[in-house]
């Protein structure tokens, strides 16, 4: 099977909207390029302490996939419904007590990402006051992934609203958490 979005889970598709797809499928290869680096530039980092030469701009760059890493990730994770909900208990529960349910998780996870677009733009303009060792770069430049995470879980959240008061947040194929992670952790 050849899908465009390689990367794009099927999984709680009546969840999305395919118009998103593309993004789900950058901030995939976003997270897999700041894990990549992140551990990279942390074995470098080690290796050259090691030889007595230490390369004192990793630990910069390292902090900066770390952070990107998280806060893409946090999106992501959101877009494809892998953290931030209490699945386990909404899953057991259906119809109207099961809307109320998974619509409060989501309007408590909406005002969380407002509150990270708020909050961190403030601090991303209070960033560039302060500089980052040795390279003097402005802390603004890690802040800035803050809003950003916020808006795209905003949006994510918002996707999984209107598509969850329309089709319903359990969709047609209602499998537990534990035969989902069977099914695609387990079979080979």
């Amino acid at each position: 099977m050849n899908r465009p979005y390689a990367l794009v889970m099927e999984r709680d598709r009546h969840l999305k909207w395919r118009a998103l797809d593309a993004v789900e499928q950058i901030l995939m290869v976003l997270c897999g390029v700041a894990l990549a680096g992140f551990s990279t530039t942390v074995f470098l980092d080690v290796v050259t302490r090691t030889l007595g030469h230490p390369w004192l701009w990793l630990q910069e760059v390292t902090m900066t996939f770390f952070v990107y890493g998280v806060f893409i990730g946090a999106a992501v994770a959101t877009r494809r419904n892998d953290h931030l909900c209490l699945s386990a208990i909404t899953e057991a529960m259906t119809g109207r007590t099961r809307i109320l349910v998974e619509t409060f998780n989501r309007l408590v996870i909406l005002g969380a990402a407002l509150c990270m677009v708020y909050f961190g733009y403030l601090n991303f303009l209070a960033g560039f006051g302060n500089f980052r060792m040795p390279s003097m770069t402005p802390l603004a430049s890690l802040y800035a992934a803050i809003p950003l995470s916020g808006a795209l879980i905003a949006l994510f959240t918002v996707e999984q609203l209107v598509n969850g008061w329309r089709n319903g947040f359990a969709g047609r194929d209602a499998e537990s958490a534990i035969e989902r992670y069977g099914r695609e952790h387990l079979s080979a």
